[in-house]
């Protein structure tokens, strides 16, 4: 997993822009996760359910407001399933590229978060991605001139 400006999958590949990035605002900025999974052979035809979370650094769901008010949680579902492609040898993993794009969100400065993905019901700590909010104030962190 891989934090990034934006991203897009296409032909089994992903395209990243302004990837590798662990710091961001403090202000709302788009942004994007690009997500290689591989999937075990045997596991090939096989649909699975797949979710990002963001999560505060104490694994509290982040939400953000509605129309109505309520806070729904900053999440992305969707699901998974790969076919074995003629020719390929068996046992290779096969890879299933990810883009996700998410608009701004105002999050808090100074704080830390991470994404966190979930197949099927397994999860893993490394596949967490984390990242810091810069400080409002002045000096609160680097900025693209500051190097």
């Amino acid at each position: 997993m891989l934090l990034c400006d934006a991203v897009q999958a296409a032909e089994g590949k992903l395209y990243v822009l302004g990837g590798g990035w662990s710091l961001t605002g403090p202000g709302p900025a788009p942004s994007g996760l690009a997500i290689l999974i591989e999937v075990p052979w045997d596991q090939a035809n096989q649909r699975f359910p797949v979710a990002l979370e963001l999560l505060t650094e104490d694994g509290i769901p982040v939400t953000e407001q509605d129309p109505s008010g309520s806070g729904t949680p900053v999440r992305v579902d969707g699901q998974i399933e790969v076919g074995r492609p003629p020719g390929m040898a068996p046992g290779t993993p096969l890879s299933v590229p990810m883009a996700v794009n998410i608009g701004p969100l105002p999050l808090t400065p100074g704080a830390r978060y991470y994404w966190q993905l979930t197949i099927g019901t397994e999860t893993d700590e490394d596949w967490r991605l984390p990242f810091s909010v810069r400080d409002a104030s002045p000096g609160g962190g680097f900025g693209p001139t500051d190097f």
